[in-house]
């Protein structure tokens, strides 16, 4: 993953911008050297029917290589997150499913069940299960403690 081939995410929509939607980007704009391209289009309503918005949406979840699962979309709309499930499902594109922001509600069993992945809203864990499903890379990080008064040879004295 680099600039010039970012890894390319959809995230579900209704053709608005809801604030998790929003939010989703903002925690991914804060990781440095991630490098990925929205292919959901939620500006771009179509004119016509059902038909017509279905059309758009397989379009847009064709062009991704992993599709985010937003759990309050599917509480409002089921069956729309239900048919975006189906269309990642039938063109073999991994989902990760993100709790419900701020842990007021569990993700809705069907959700965790369907996906790939589960995870919590921080930028770690997006990024990490955008990689380990879209390009299957395994990130292998480690956490960093940092213990004030000590540094890589002990203690500090002053």
């Amino acid at each position: 993953m680099s600039e010039q081939n970012p890894i390319r995410v959809f995230v579900t929509h209704a053709f608005s911008e809801s604030d998790d939607y929003l939010r989703i980007f903002e925690f991914l704009e804060c990781v440095d050297r991630f490098y990925y391209l929205n292919v959901s289009e939620p500006e771009d309503r179509p004119t016509g029917g059902m038909a017509e918005i279905k059309d758009v949406l397989v379009n847009q979840i064709k062009n991704a290589e992993a599709v985010i699962v937003l759990p309050d979309l599917y509480e409002a709309q089921p069956d729309l997150v239900n048919f975006m499930m189906d269309a990642a499902d039938a063109g073999g594109k991994p989902m990760i499913a993100i709790r419900p922001y701020g842990q007021a509600k569990e993700t809705p069993k069907v959700l965790i069940e369907r996906t790939n992945e589960h995870i919590e809203w921080n930028a770690r864990d997006m990024v990490d299960a955008l990689k380990r499903q879209a390009r299957l890379e395994d990130t292998n990080r480690w956490e960093v403690i940092d213990f004030p008064g000590f540094d890589a040879d002990g203690n500090i004295k002053e």
